[in-house]
């Protein structure tokens, strides 16, 4: 009596791939022929059917699941794609002036506009990072820390209390970080505590700025923060892709690609 497992059908193998980018988050086509027993076309397909019901995030040469439920720690993002995160902090920095008013919410990026600061006289600073709070104690800033819970993985704080300091203050900018991101989805996170903190800081600002790297664009988290039409502009890395450079374009975001310097040896 044979052994052999019959095929499965499209739907069966497109929830095993799904189950195993749950388990890796990103896997090349490749690795997916391999695992799945099936043609490079046939995965291709797969992917693109994946990706039209939002479940998966193509990539060059494979692909990410689109999902996000947790987020890395702070110590995880600190490492990682450090160019793309000083360019775009550079963009952040031209949108500020002397005497301003600015809100930089917690996250890696918005951390590399800290030092940046130094240029300006007069500005007022509120944030929720620990981090950037360090970056610019003992500066010429006039430094607001908004308080509340603290989230120990991402040394942030979060919550009602951080959202109420918020609402109690007028800002110029409000530049807000994401997780995840994606023009059907706008912006969302998989946390709860961190929604009431951003909606806040949005809605006392007179210019809301999403700041968000493009390795996070086309994935969704459970909890929405705001559609990306609610920000003024967006700024991101010249890493995101053609077609969601025109599709954001086309949608009528302003978007701003921050140039990733060459770092390569001429």
């Amino acid at each position: 009596m044979s052994t052999t497992q019959p095929p499965l059908i499209p739907d069966q193998r497109r929830e095993q791939l799904v189950a195993m980018l749950r388990q890796q988050t990103v896997l090349s086509v490749h690795q997916l022929t391999e695992l799945l027993g099936v043609s490079h076309m046939t995965v291709r397909r797969d992917i693109a059917a994946l990706e039209r019901e939002g479940r998966v995030f193509s990539v060059p040469g494979g692909a990410r699941i689109a999902s996000v439920r947790t987020e890395p720690s702070r110590a995880d993002k600190s490492v990682t794609e450090r160019a793309h995160k000083a360019a775009m902090a550079n963009c952040v920095a031209e949108m500020i002036r002397d005497d301003m008013t600015i809100y930089l919410d917690a996250g890696t990026t918005l951390h590399h506009v800290a030092p940046l600061l130094r240029a300006f006289r007069g500005l007022t600073v509120l944030t929720n990072d620990f981090t950037t709070l360090d970056a610019l104690v003992g500066t010429d800033v006039d430094l607001i820390h908004v308080g509340g819970r603290v989230e120990h993985r991402n040394r942030s704080a979060v919550g009602r209390l951080a959202a109420a300091t918020l609402r109690a203050v007028s800002i110029d900018v409000s530049f807000v970080s994401a997780s995840s991101w994606d023009l059907a989805r706008g912006v969302t996170t998989p946390s709860e505590d961190k929604v009431a903190v951003k909606q806040a800081a949005m809605s006392v600002a007179s210019t809301s700025v999403l700041v968000a790297g493009s390795s996070k664009y086309g994935t969704f988290s459970l909890y929405r923060v705001a559609w990306l039409e609610d920000f003024a502009r967006v700024i991101t890395d010249d890493g995101l892709p053609i077609t969601a450079v025109h599709g954001l374009r086309d949608r009528g975001v302003d978007l701003v690609l921050a140039p990733t310097p060459n770092l390569g040896m001429g």
